[in-house]
């Protein structure tokens, strides 16, 4: 057998795709409430695995709770076999570190790194991770196979990235969105600036609130998450470390949650690791509101039409 070094392994394997679900349940009030999408029943997550297995991905593993575990791999992940190798991943209220236990009251789990922890068993490799119920587009995907494939850089970091999505692309027609735009230096993720309530505004400028709570215009062509993450499978070690400390400093709260971004930052400004901003020309599609679905299922049959996408995928 041949052996690899860590760099040589790192370019072989087939990046995995991790798809944060545990929600899905509470979020759409049933895994019945999936709204097809597409012209012949697609739902969003259909698109979002399918652009997947075209990048080069090789496995992807559904976060889910162990609650819903039957009907959604019966209505969800029976949708993908034979087309990719499928996992799953229980994110679960007491899987916590030795000397942790949950507080009495609390309800929810702990957020999305929490999420990420629970598939340290299944993630061997790079990987990527979406949000089971966001139309990421092809271009995203791509984009993240070719980072994850890619040789990093030898000099004592980690090496991370995040797909980033002009603000424009982003917007409802609808309503107001919140958006973390990104503070970027030389092509790395420095900050992200939250912003609630962005909309283009009758005079023709994107105005948004800030955290101060004054209402500034937003240039729409800066960048943005989408929490479409790209990572070394080393990460999920650090967030073992970074969710053990939190919840020495957070664990009798009934709603802290720990979070990627929050991770993420904690290792750029200690040092240990960069984040690449990486521009996507993609349309990010997602229901914000009800009335963004016919939005959305016009959007899917355009892509359709200009031969993004098959009419029935298979």
């Amino acid at each position: 057998m041949p052996s690899y070094n860590s760099t040589q392994f790192f370019n072989i394997m087939k990046p995995t795709l991790l798809v944060l679900a545990a929600g899905m349940g509470s979020r759409y009030g049933g895994l019945k409430q999936l709204d097809p999408m597409g012209p012949n029943g697609e739902v969003i997550l259909d698109y979002s695995v399918y652009d997947a297995i075209r990048a080069g991905f090789g496995k992807v593993v559904f976060i889910i709770r162990k609650d819903f575990e039957e009907v959604f791999k019966a209505q969800v992940g029976a949708r993908f076999a034979g087309k990719i190798e499928v996992d799953y991943a229980f994110q679960a209220l007491d899987d916590l570190p030795e000397g942790y236990s949950v507080p009495e009251g609390r309800v929810k789990p702990w957020g999305t790194a929490h999420a990420l922890l629970a598939a340290r068993d299944v993630v061997k490799e790079p990987f990527g991770v979406v949000n089971a119920d966001d139309f990421y587009g092809a271009d995203a995907f791509q984009k993240a196979a070719d980072f994850l494939t890619a040789t990093p850089a030898a000099d004592g970091k980690e090496h991370y990235g995040m797909i980033g999505y002009p603000l424009k692309n982003t917007l409802s027609d609808h309503g107001d969105v919140n958006r973390g735009i990104c503070g970027i230096k030389d092509g790395y993720l420095d900050s992200v600036e939250e912003y609630t309530k962005i909309k283009m505004e009758e005079d023709g400028v994107c105005r948004g609130d800030s955290l101060s709570g004054e209402r500034n215009p937003v240039d729409p062509e800066e960048l943005v998450s989408m929490n479409f993450w790209v990572f070394p499978a080393s990460f999920i070690d650090q967030i073992k470390d970074h969710f053990t400390r939190f919840l020495a400093a957070h664990g009798s709260e009934l709603k802290s949650e720990c979070y990627i971004p929050t991770v993420v930052d904690e290792l750029i400004h200690n040092g240990k690791a960069d984040c690449s901003v990486i521009k996507t020309t993609a349309n990010w599609l997602g229901v914000t509101y009800p009335s963004d679905k016919p939005a959305v299922v016009e959007s899917i049959a355009k892509l359709v039409e200009d031969g993004e996408y098959p009419a029935k995928l298979g």
